[in-house]
């Protein structure tokens, strides 16, 4: 290859060296370095699953609060990490309500319970806790919502079988995580509101075949405890 004179320049030793223009000279590994302590960061520190158990205060807003009688939720979870800050949870969750209808209509008081189950698929964002104080950074703020498929089943004490129906929902809340045992395990806290569709959501109750007066409307409220396992 030919080069003209003054491609070639000596430096302070004497030898010469070639100044002719390198398209990589500028080349920087800044982005490629920054995303590899990203991954390491995420191996090291991360989570690839988690599976927990959830547990508290499930009740209801407005008529329904007065009709399903607030009491203990209770279900599982499986959390699948993106990365440091995306997962996606899937959980089963039960609760079981002590159930007072009163029909306005004809005086009659109907007493059961109503059995709720629901499939839940979210998405968990951990909120970014550089900028804030280590006791807050240390609880892991993250924020959570999604959709879910509920199951509703209606038993009464003075009418033979059960009545069952099923609806669509939405929620969303935040909670909080506190790391234990080295980051293998952590127990937390999360609260949910949770939109639900039901049929009868602005529709009378139907009982024993009569209508009644009784409109539930509402919506749910979940508080729960959370202890949970890292993999």
């Amino acid at each position: 290859m030919v080069h003209a004179a003054s491609d070639f320049v000596e430096d302070s030793t004497g030898n010469s060296s070639d100044s002719t223009f390198d398209p990589f000279s500028d080349y920087s590994e800044f982005e490629e370095g920054s995303e590899e302590e990203a991954d390491l960061n995420f191996f090291h520190n991360g989570r690839f699953f988690t599976i927990g158990f959830q547990g508290g205060y499930q009740s209801f807003t407005d008529v329904l609060g007065s009709l399903y009688k607030p009491t203990f939720g209770y279900g599982l979870f499986l959390s699948y990490f993106f990365d440091l800050r995306v997962a996606l949870q899937a959980g089963y969750h039960l609760s079981d309500h002590s159930l007072s209808l009163l029909d306005g209509a004809t005086g009659r008081e109907y007493r059961g319970k109503v059995a709720l189950s629901r499939f839940e698929f979210d998405i968990k964002y951990y909120i970014n806790t550089q900028n804030i104080t280590r006791g807050l950074a240390a609880l892991n703020p993250y924020l959570i919502g999604g959709f879910s498929s509920w199951t509703r089943t209606y038993t009464f004490d003075q009418v033979a079988g059960f009545v069952r129906d099923s609806a669509f929902g939405v929620q969303a809340g935040l909670g909080i995580e506190i790391p234990i045992m080295k980051n293998k395990a952590f127990i937390g806290a999360q609260g949910m509101y949770q939109y639900i569709s039901f049929a009868d959501k602005n529709a009378p109750i139907v009982i024993n075949g009569a209508v009644s007066n009784i409109v539930p409307t509402g919506d749910g409220i979940a508080i729960s405890g959370v202890i949970g396992v890292n993999f």
